[in-house]
């Protein structure tokens, strides 16, 4: 996946050599990384889409203790013996049983043999203690190795890569250290981190060696590419990023360490651990996601202190992972001017230990005073920029209305019948997911295959079925999106979909659930006969749900049925006045067609609650790509509109104070003008 991250070295002084700046068109043909290869399984057959729900902590325990099974517990996982070993390898040296090895993760059953490497489901455990199946060991999934095309990759590639101290011309080498900011940072620290550079790439190389340091799993590998006064940062996996699970810096973590910082890049664990001593690790995907299958590999530690970047992004996400990793044991460095990453602090000479014991506590018993809140207010004040949110990239006119996509806010869509709802919602999902926004969608009305298509459409903007030749290049790079679904369809239980969204936001650190639509779900409920009460509930729930989990949620609700001749207002959405109410966002997708002719649809804006302005704009439907996107020569002015008391809203305007610049540390977002697939390999 493609990362561009914010740079903080310019390039006045590296003008005379931009010329010898080559990037990945100076790679060998063989040694490019292009579009992963697709393995197919033909004795697999497609799986059902049943739902399985999460198994709890309180679950897991009591069938432990019904097969005699001791266990420890952890901050995140229960310890227990391994099942999976053989007798010589529960007995040490002194013929004492070693400790606990296997490590069941409480939320999800999910299990891992540190010795073995043995894992897999909640199910395949419960199987292989009952002997169930194929045998005790043959239903368990071994930690998964790279496939054999991988690993001659990654095999050829850390061949050709050498030591930046070995470089045969010193300028090649200040060059690449001027380029990835790594003046300060010594021989010393990137021998210890094992990292390479590959020449002809112009790229730092990173390596996973498997647990123990036994062998190497894969690669991660850094280009930096010049633009305009700045750099930016490339990043490629080898496996593909939802395969690579390294915790970089892992082998170097001794049994006896109790305290650890987690960084999101690994240049700033080489500048944590050159300046402080202390271990560190840089997890695989940065801010975006904590894999809880690297859950296991942190139980070791008594205190983790986690120092992700210097914007509100990173704050966020390391409060999440606090919440995954157990925030007592948490601390959290907040961003600011003193506060920035560990490697622009190392090379602006500030002190790294004293900003580690600054850390503030995730976790306290309760708040007080504004003497708790009063520096979480001074961030906001900051960065306000930051604090409107992730901006969408296709839909300009939704950044100066709404300012941009928020967590733990509430969103209620509506629209005619036939308006093209959930073609839009889709479109607008999929804006923010190419930003790196991790987005669950729980689609009850069409199958998640016809979804999936009309994104996959929306992501390439055109038909696929008219170049089928380059269906695998699109769904390679559309699978490489932080885009998951539920498998419900039809009428379902409020309870048992927020259950699922709770386990996705834990799982995956889902930050944007789309429900399509609430309709759908009214059915199972058994509080009252009355339609109106019961949809308030559901409504609360997802209230609740997105301030608990910090989670924004989209809810697509249909409208009254009103005159053809009118238009929709806040007032027409289905049932009582609470979900108009309950929402941050009321958004509402008008369609004059019907009276006036195609080539009437807006959407309106009728109510926003972080900063009041609302307003219509045009969209104009493309058929061919299935997106709502204004063409970018298209003008659409924003126009004055009546609230529901008659008075005027403000106008927005691109110009004015308060426009908020698209966010520059985030996945690249997919523009309408997308590049072709077959040049992302260069």
């Amino acid at each position: 996946m493609w990362v561009l991250l914010r740079c903080v070295y310019p390039l006045r002084i590296l003008l005379s050599l931009r010329g010898k700046w080559m990037g990945w068109r100076g790679l060998p043909r063989s040694l490019v990384p292009g579009p992963p290869r697709r393995r197919y399984r033909k004795e697999a057959l497609p799986a059902l889409e049943v739902p399985v729900l999460p198994v709890t902590a309180t679950e897991i325990r009591q069938y432990l203790r019904a097969h005699g099974i001791p266990f420890q517990d952890g901050h995140s996982c229960l310890r227990a013996p391994s099942p999976f070993l053989g007798a010589s390898q529960l007995k040490d040296q002194t013929g004492a049983t070693t400790s606990f090895s296997l490590y069941i993760n409480k939320t999800t059953g999910r299990f891992l043999c540190m010795t073995s490497l043995a894992e897999g489901s909640w199910e395949d455990f419960q199987a292989s203690v009952e002997g169930r199946g194929d045998g005790a060991r043959e239903g368990i999934l071994l930690s998964e190795a790279p496939g054999a095309e991988d690993s001659e990759e990654v095999r050829r590639i850390w061949d050709r890569a050498v030591p930046l101290w070995e470089l045969p011309e010193q300028e090649e080498a200040q060059l690449a250290r001027v380029m990835f900011g790594l003046t300060k940072v010594t021989d010393d620290a990137l021998k210890l981190f094992s990292v390479r550079y590959l020449r002809p790439a112009r790229s730092l190389v990173f390596p996973w060696f498997s647990p123990g340091g036994s062998g190497l799993r894969g690669l991660k590998l850094l280009g930096a590419e010049g633009q305009g006064d700045g750099v930016h940062y490339v990043e490629t996996t080898i496996p593909r990023p939802g395969a690579y699970h390294n915790l970089f810096g892992l082998p170097l973590i001794g049994r006896r360490d109790v305290e650890v910082v987690l960084t999101s890049r690994e240049l700033d664990c080489l500048a944590l651990n050159q300046s402080t001593g202390l271990p560190t690790l840089a997890l695989p995907r940065g801010t975006t996601c904590l894999p809880p299958a690297l859950l296991p590999y942190l139980e070791q530690f008594r205190r983790i202190v986690l120092w992700l970047g210097d914007d509100l992004r990173s704050w966020e996400a390391a409060k999440l992972f606090a919440r995954k990793l157990n925030p007592k044991r948490c601390s959290l460095v907040r961003p600011g001017d003193q506060h920035p990453r560990p490697l622009e602090a190392l090379n602006r000479g500030l002190n790294l230990p004293r900003i580690l014991r600054s850390a503030l506590p995730a976790w306290h018993k309760s708040i007080v005073s504004f003497r708790q809140l009063r520096e979480e207010v001074l961030g906001e004040l900051s960065n306000v920029e930051q604090v409107a949110g992730v901006r969408w990239s296709r839909f300009p006119d939704l950044n100066r209305l709404l300012k941009g996509h928020r967590k733990g806010e509430l969103t209620v869509f509506t629209g005619p019948t036939g308006s093209g709802k959930t073609t839009f919602i889709s479109e607008y999902a999929l804006d923010l997911c190419t930003q790196g926004v991790n987005t669950l969608w729980g689609s009850f009305e069409i199958s998640n295959v016809r979804l999936a298509r009309i994104m996959l459409t929306q992501f390439a903007l055109g038909r696929l079925e008219e170049q089928l030749d380059k269906y695998d290049e699109w769904a390679d790079r559309f699978e490489d999106l932080p885009l998951y679904f539920m498998t419900f369809h039809g009428q379902q239980n409020i309870r048992t979909v927020i259950d699922t969204m709770q386990h996705a936001v834990y799982v995956y650190d889902i930050c944007h659930v789309v429900i399509d639509n609430l309709q759908f779900m009214m059915g199972h409920e058994q509080l009252s006969t009355d339609r109106i009460a019961a949809q308030d509930y559901i409504v609360g729930a997802f209230r609740k749900f997105a301030t608990d989990s910090n989670c924004h949620v989209t809810l697509v609700i249909h409208p009254r049925k009103e005159d053809d001749d009118k238009e929709l207002q806040t007032a027409s959405i289905f049932g009582s006045a609470k979900a108009s109410q309950e929402a941050d966002n009321v958004l509402i997708l008008q369609d004059r067609k019907l009276v006036t002719g195609p080539g009437k649809r807006y959407l309106q804006v009728s109510k926003n609650r972080f900063d009041g302005d609302v307003g219509v704009f045009p969209l104009e439907f493309n058929k061919s790509s299935l997106t709502f996107s204004i063409p970018p020569k298209s003008k659409a002015r924003l126009k004055k509109i009546k609230d529901d008391n008659g008075l005027v809203a403000k106008k927005s305007s691109s110009g004015k104070k308060g426009a908020v610049p698209r966010n520059s540390e985030t996945f690249s977002g997919e523009a309408p003008n997308q590049p072709d697939p077959s040049q992302l390999s260069r």
